[in-house]
């Protein structure tokens, strides 16, 4: 099976087999597919079944459906993606896609995020990845796979040495899990990148974040890590600034939502005067306020020449702070990408970063702001691009659909002629 033509015929076969009515969201897909195969050549096939496209289905995808999958995808050779985010698979539609992931040899990525599933279907997508050797791509985001399951992931990636991407995050994680996570990862090689956000933590001493840090300082194969409301203050802060200085793998570090303020920023901005690996820095929603953005401003200003992305949303930052970026950027050429909406703007403010974007120094497609003038007054509001800005959701319509997503189609409204009769009077 490997062309829509086969794929479709034994779908076909599989649903007769079972006495099941053809799943009406998975048989419009194939034939989505095979319509688009007739004037396009492909080898290989994105199953799009994502739940949260109203004008594709009213329907969501259901733990029978993925019972049809496995029967028809098993020794299926041109899917090699599959988009099962926003449905309502449970824990048995999860084993029966973990049977699936044992059996296939050509699926690369499958995104099962925001489904029912728990931790015994966590389990067994984890234990697929002892026999599994082609899949790079796994996400379960907001999937309550817990410790049961976090511990198993941990023990998958001791035998697993295929999978790069690994998306575990809102999963009701503990620190137990965490830190076998973690300890997994300081011989892991071949993961490269991995989401933990919001675990469920119990404490403030931050042994999670210990942990994590010890290993980014032997790890040389992890290029992306979040840790978001990680409930990280500024000792996650300083640890992580003693152990990067060693570390020139990693390229994108995701510290929003937490609790660093001034004191953890400036320990971060020693790291980035010394030009290690970091590409993007995420910081949005913490405390650094004007002494923490002073901080940055001299780093990226006067030293870095590394670092491509900055966020720092929400961090309570003035004027001060917010011009102090400002006048950075008029002396370093690499940093191309900055948000910061949710601080605090005054006239000062929005004349400086007008005139980046009126110089183009900032793209519209690289920033979360936009200049605007009302009676001879400038002013910032905030734009539509944010950081990750197609990881959970993605539009429809207009220029900002990414290529996985299916574009809506546009219906023209109706149009309603009104019989005007002339008042002769």
């Amino acid at each position: 099976m490997s062309d829509i033509n086969s794929t479709l015929h034994i779908f076909e076969i599989v649903c007769e087999d079972m006495s099941l009515e053809k799943p009406t969201y998975i048989h419009k897909m194939l034939l989505r597919e095979k319509e688009k195969s007739a004037t396009e050549h492909k080898e290989f096939m994105h199953l799009y079944l994502a739940g949260n496209h109203p004008q594709l289905t009213t329907e969501r995808i259901t733990d029978s459906d993925c019972l049809v999958l496995l029967k028809t995808l098993k020794t299926n050779r041109f899917v090699r993606s599959i988009d099962l985010r926003y449905n309502v698979i449970t824990d048995k539609g999860a084993i029966t896609l973990g049977k699936l992931l044992e059996g296939n040899k050509s699926i690369e990525e499958i995104n099962i995020m925001c489904n029912d599933f728990g931790p015994d279907g966590g389990t067994a997508l984890a234990r697929c990845l002892h026999v599994n050797t082609t899949l790079k791509v796994l996400r379960l985001n907001g999937n309550k796979i817990g410790n049961k399951g976090g511990m198993s992931f941990a023990q998958a990636l001791q035998v697993n040495r295929t999978l790069e991407s690994l998306d575990i995050g809102d999963a009701d994680l503990t620190i137990e899990c965490l830190i076998a996570l973690a300890t997994v990862l300081r011989e892991n090689r071949s993961l490269k990148a991995l989401n933990v956000n919001r675990p469920i933590l119990w404490t403030v001493s931050e042994e999670p974040t210990d942990h994590f840090t010890r290993m980014i300082k032997v790890n040389k194969g992890l290029k992306e890590l979040h840790l978001q409301k990680f409930n990280m203050r500024d000792f996650g802060a300083f640890r992580f600034a003693e152990n990067l200085v060693f570390n020139f793998t990693l390229t994108y570090l995701n510290l929003n939502c937490n609790h660093i303020t001034q004191d953890g920023v400036k320990e971060l901005s020693k790291v980035l005067k010394l030009n290690t690996g970091l590409k993007i820095l995420d910081l949005g929603y913490n405390r650094m306020e004007d002494d923490g953005a002073l901080f940055l401003a001299e780093a990226i200003g006067s030293f870095n020449t590394t670092l491509e992305c900055l966020n720092i949303v929400s961090n309570n930052i003035g004027p001060v702070g917010l011009c102090a970026m400002a006048n950075a950027l008029n002396h370093n050429s690499t940093l191309t990408s900055l948000y910061i909406w949710g601080n605090h703007f005054d006239d000062s403010v929005c004349t400086a970063f007008a005139e980046h974007l009126h110089t183009e120094r900032l793209l519209e497609q690289n920033c979360d702001i936009s200049s605007y003038v009302v009676d001879g007054k400038l002013y910032l509001c905030q734009s539509g691009y944010i950081i990750r800005r197609h990881y959970y959701y993605a539009p429809i319509y207009g220029d900002d659909v990414p290529e996985w997503q299916i574009r809506g189609e546009f219906h023209r409204s109706t149009v309603h002629h009104v019989e005007i009769i002339q008042d002769i009077n």
